[in-house]
């Protein structure tokens, strides 16, 4: 296990594969939308991505600069979308959104219920 993220019950990476998952391997190119909580203060922290697992040691080895004082993170959701460009679609949804309440539902809930063409 990697010191810096905390278990998540089963719904996190196995990091200590390959950075590259076999759907990337094989070109089909699933995107994801994932959230990060800070074990220090309970921050959470929204981002999108088509390697989760490379994403995530970058978040854990200090490397994104909006996370590095996070302390320990660890994984609370993640969902995945045919394509980066709808993932970055709804990650900038939720970022706007500045709702911590809808952030704790979508963790609850396991789904965020935002289509990646809702106007508004």
């Amino acid at each position: 296990m990697y010191s810096g993220v905390a278990p998540t019950q089963g719904r996190g990476p196995d990091l200590r594969r390959s950075s590259r998952s076999v759907g990337t391997q094989l070109g089909l190119m699933m995107a994801y939308v994932y959230i990060l909580e800070s074990l220090r203060d309970g921050r959470y922290y929204i981002g999108s991505t088509i390697d989760l697992g490379k994403r995530l040691r970058h978040h854990i080895k200090g490397f994104t600069p909006s996370t590095k004082k996070f302390g320990k993170i660890r994984l609370v959701f993640r969902q995945k979308y045919s394509t980066l460009k709808e993932a970055r679609f709804i990650e900038r949804k939720l970022k706007r959104m500045k709702r911590k309440d809808y952030l704790r539902k979508i963790i609850k809930e396991g789904f965020i219920k935002i289509k990646p063409n809702d106007p508004g």
